[in-house]
This record gives structure tokens, C-alpha cells and sequence, in this order.
């Protein structure tokens, strides 16, 4: 088992350090648990409210507004769902070595990218381009 790196509450990674070094890699290893952890306690909590809302409605128009707010809510944690397992992706690349480093190029992702989205998989200019191309079929 490898032993755990010492993490300052304080500490951001900084350019200056060598890239994805041990203590970078737990930063992003705990923000992505953190962010895990908040969303499945939302879910949670979805869960209870959605048992506790399954109840007759006589009127009409309360009982189709209480159907959209559902439907809306299960839409979200849908896509919570879906972020979830790309933190989970995320987990695992950190793992196997890879977390932090260009899908497409193999030059590594910036630390100010990376820290507003953890999840990345491109570099910011892969993902222009990734997104350029998109909208470009898109429109085919």
C-alpha cells in the first residue's frame, strides 16, 4: 500500500512544480472524491424527496406541475449520473498514470483547466478543435 502524501489545507498547484507530481495528483485525487461524495449525497437526498412526493394529487394542475419538478430532477441526476462516471474515468487515470495528460496530443492538460475541470480529458486547444469539428458534421 503506498503511503499517504501530506497535503496542506492551503495548497494549489502551481506551475512551477514539476507536472503531476505526488502532491498534484492527491490534490485532484481528493477534489474528485469531494465533488463524488456531494453529488452522490444529492442523489440521496433526490431519492427521499422523490418517495416522499409519490403521493395522490387531486388537483390537476398541481399533480402536472409536481410531474414537471420530477421530471426535471430526474433529468438532472441523470446527467449526474454521467458526471459521476467520468470522475470515475478520472479516478481511474490517476491510478494507471495517466490523469493530467492530453487524450489526443499527449502534452499535458493546464493546471488552471485542470482545477476548474477535473474531469478534462483534452488539452484546451484539443478540445477546440474537437469542438470546431463537432459543430462543423454538426451542421451536415
Amino acid at each position: 500500500m503506498k503511503a499517504e502524501t501530506f497535503l496542506p489545507n492551503d495548497y494549489t498547484p502551481a506551475e512551477d512544480e514539476p507536472f503531476m507530481n505526488e502532491r498534484q495528483i492527491e490534490y485532484f485525487r481528493r477534489k474528485l472524491l469531494a465533488w463524488k461524495a456531494d453529488l452522490l449525497d444529492e442523489t440521496a437526498t433526490t431519492i427521499e424527496g422523490l418517495q416522499d412526493a409519490a403521493r395522490n394529487i387531486p388537483d390537476i394542475a398541481d399533480r402536472a406541475s409536481e410531474e414537471t419538478d420530477r421530471a426535471l430532477e430526474l433529468r438532472t441526476r441523470d446527467r449526474q449520473r454521467k458526471l459521476i462516471a467520468k470522475i470515475d474515468s478520472a479516478l481511474r487515470r490517476i491510478e494507471e498514470g495517466e490523469y493530467g495528460y492530453c487524450e489526443v496530443t499527449g502534452d499535458p492538460i493546464s493546471l488552471k483547466r485542470l482545477d476548474a475541470r477535473p474531469i478534462a480529458t483534452m488539452s484546451l486547444e484539443a478540445q477546440e478543435k474537437h469542438e470546431r469539428r463537432e459543430r462543423v458534421h454538426r451542421d451536415d
